[in-house]
């Protein structure tokens, strides 16, 4: 038995994928599988996606690519964000695609392509208003022009505010993109062009392209306020470690936030900030106990929580839920964000933990 264990759903990862690539069929899919698949383990979504219809992966950095090809995944792969002493050379050599924004960056593959003796396959990215990685639209025709010796594969940007439907900034951005597509094909380039997300896949199929890149909605997380028949993948449990009575008056864990109106049982679970639990749902949170959602009671802790059970019987070891797609009653990884003030993004990226199992059905 676990003392806390993610347990990610394979089965609703694939019907994710075949979902989205359905919605884009003239596009390749790109899932999008960075972060260590964004918490639910990067090789074994990548096969899944890969079998469910999505032909590309990708990944932050070259590091990244190059454990998926250490694990035998031959799927195109694109590279997007690297440290400057990162070695580009290994990822050349295995096949990774590499993205650029800058003369600097293609200078450095240059380097690294010579080193490892091979050609490289660009992705060269237009800063389209995001103002993160990409190049500037001024210095776009300088880029593009110094890249025309090699293979580009293709130009693409990414969207700042796909998720919020109809923003102004969607259309400026896409009307940049097809500016800086046409700077690419009057210098003789012929490259693809991908810029949809999993918010712009979902509700712009006009940015579809040639190629999408699926990212949360894979995990079966919407990021958009429309419904899609996404399946969350991860879901978080535990198990009751110690039950105790107590009677009214008595207060539960650091600084007695909160104490016991009447006699109560306590379930006491091993599983807390360390694990993933923010401390920040202290006295905001549930769980799914013996087919119940059950209020936590006091402060999150490093390692545990306590689960007021009223007069009800619980085993120890009975099953705690956390969250999860939520078809039993249970909380989900996007009730706890809204609770905390932040996206579900980074409540599944946060789950990879050195204590916490993670398995897979």
């Amino acid at each position: 038995m676990a003392r806390s264990e993610v347990v990610v759903d394979l089965g609703a990862l694939r019907h994710n994928v075949a979902l989205l690539a359905g919605l884009a069929p003239r596009a390749e899919t790109m899932a999008v599988v960075k972060a260590d698949g964004y918490g639910h383990g990067a090789v074994e979504v990548a096969r899944a996606a890969l079998e469910a219809g999505a032909t590309w992966l990708g990944s932050c950095s070259t590091q990244e690519a190059l454990a998926l090809r250490q694990a035998g995944i031959q799927a195109p792969i694109l590279a997007w964000l690297d440290a400057p002493d990162e070695d580009l050379a290994a990822g050349i050599a295995a096949d990774v695609d590499m993205s650029v924004s800058s003369l600097s960056g293609l200078r450095r593959v240059e380097e690294a392509a010579e080193e490892a003796d091979a050609r490289p396959r660009l992705h060269l990215k237009i800063d389209t208003g995001l103002s993160r990685n990409g190049c500037r639209p001024e210095e776009w025709p300088r880029l593009v022009e110094a890249a025309k010796g090699h293979e580009v594969v293709a130009i693409w940007s990414h969207l700042a505010c796909a998720d919020e439907i109809g923003h102004p900034s969607i259309d400026l951005q896409a009307k940049r993109f097809d500016d800086a597509y046409e700077v690419a094909r009057a210098a003789g380039l012929d490259p693809m062009r991908h810029i949809a997300n999993s918010a712009a896949l979902l509700t712009r199929p006009d940015l579809h392209f040639d190629v999408v890149r699926p990212g949360i909605a894979v995990y079966g997380l919407n990021p958009v306020p429309t419904e899609h028949d996404l399946r969350p993948v991860m879901s978080f449990r535990s198990h009751v470690a110690l039950t105790k009575r107590i009677p009214a008056g008595e207060s539960v864990s650091y600084g007695m936030t909160w104490t016991a109106p009447e006699d109560t049982t306590l379930a006491l679970v091993p599983a807390g900030y360390a694990d993933g639990v923010p401390r920040a749902l202290s006295g905001r949170m549930e769980v799914l106990l013996e087919g119940e959602r059950r209020p936590v009671v006091g402060r999150v802790c490093m390692d545990q929580i306590v689960v007021d059970c009223g007069n009800d019987e619980v085993r120890e070891g009975a099953e705690v839920l956390l969250f999860g797609d939520g078809s039993r009653g249970e909380p989900t990884a996007t009730e706890w964000a809204e609770l905390t003030g932040t996206i579900d993004y980074e409540i599944v990226c946060g789950m990879y933990r050195p204590r916490v199992r993670r398995s897979y059905t």
